[in-house]
């Protein structure tokens, strides 16, 4: 995701700064038109973004006080996916340095990064979001959700709508297929169906193809799910769908499929018609 927001930078006249400790990435971005830089050049930038997979990652890299120095009266701008305690508390260490945070996790994929129609989820002072808005709103339409910490609440939320979905259009789908209907046909009926969603229109065709390329991997919708039940246990709220989910996604990453897109959970529902059970 980090690496086609920086191109959708590049496409829009910016020339952003990257840094990746996989050196592919930073490799690949460079290759669009960004620049690399190390950590060193922080002080050189008044806006950070940051896209990163989960908690730890997160609070390591930006957490870090050399970083928040350096970066003192700039923009700290999260685009990740991770607790919103960790964002309110990575917002009171940069607060501490001087600088400003924005909770701005996305929806939408790294196709929607580079053609700029993410959704953020954005959350924090005014003030600072202002600061950012000019490009932030290259890269999508900006929700303003309330306070630091509400963007990956809201962004939850979200996830837990979209990774049910893509699970209970796998699971349908591969009753249609069981009763021998002709997949294609299926999908091209169901796309106009009242049981449709959002991720059965983007989603299926690849199936069709049998094309599995992770455009959002099985082991981030089990992270996310992870998260929204840990937050709904601290809330007192009980999600027995969710948590359905969430195993039948840990069951895709215990079978290898932990790097496929996650419509590959189709696949578990497959072997269970190859093997009759």
């Amino acid at each position: 995701m980090g690496g086609a927001v920086a191109a959708r930078l590049v496409e829009t006249g910016l020339v952003p700064l990257v840094h990746d400790v996989d050196e592919a990435a930073v490799a690949r971005a460079v290759a669009a038109g960004a620049v690399a830089a190390g950590a060193d050049r922080i002080g050189d930038v008044e806006l950070l973004i940051t896209s990163l997979p989960d908690d730890g990652v997160l609070v390591d890299a930006a957490g870090d006080a050399d970083l928040l120095r350096a970066l003192s009266g700039g923009v700290l701008v999260d685009l990740s996916t991770v607790l919103p305690e960790t964002a309110r508390d990575l917002a009171r260490r940069a607060s501490g340095h001087g600088v400003a945070f924005v909770d701005a996790p996305v929806s939408g994929g790294p196709m929607e990064a580079r053609a700029g129609t993410l959704v953020l989820f954005v959350g924090g002072d005014d003030a600072d979001i202002d600061r950012v808005a000019p490009v932030l709103d290259l890269l999508g339409t900006v929700e303003r959700v309330g306070a630091v910490g509400d963007g990956k609440a809201i962004k939850l939320v979200n996830n837990v709508m979209a990774t049910g979905n893509a699970l209970v259009a796998a699971e349908a789908f591969s009753l249609g297929e069981r009763l021998g209907l002709e997949p294609r046909r299926m999908f091209d009926v169901l796309s106009r169906s009242g049981g449709r969603s959002h991720h059965f229109l983007k989603r299926m065709p690849w199936v069709l193809d049998d094309d599995f390329s992770p455009r959002f991997a099985i082991r981030l919708a089990e992270k996310d799910l992870r998260l929204a039940l840990e937050t709904a246990r601290g809330a007192g709220l009980g999600m027995p769908i969710a948590g359905a989910a969430q195993r039948a996604y840990r069951e895709g990453i215990d079978r290898g499929m932990g790097g496929d897109d996650m419509i590959a959970v189709i696949k578990l529902y497959r072997e269970q018609t190859r093997s009759g059970s």
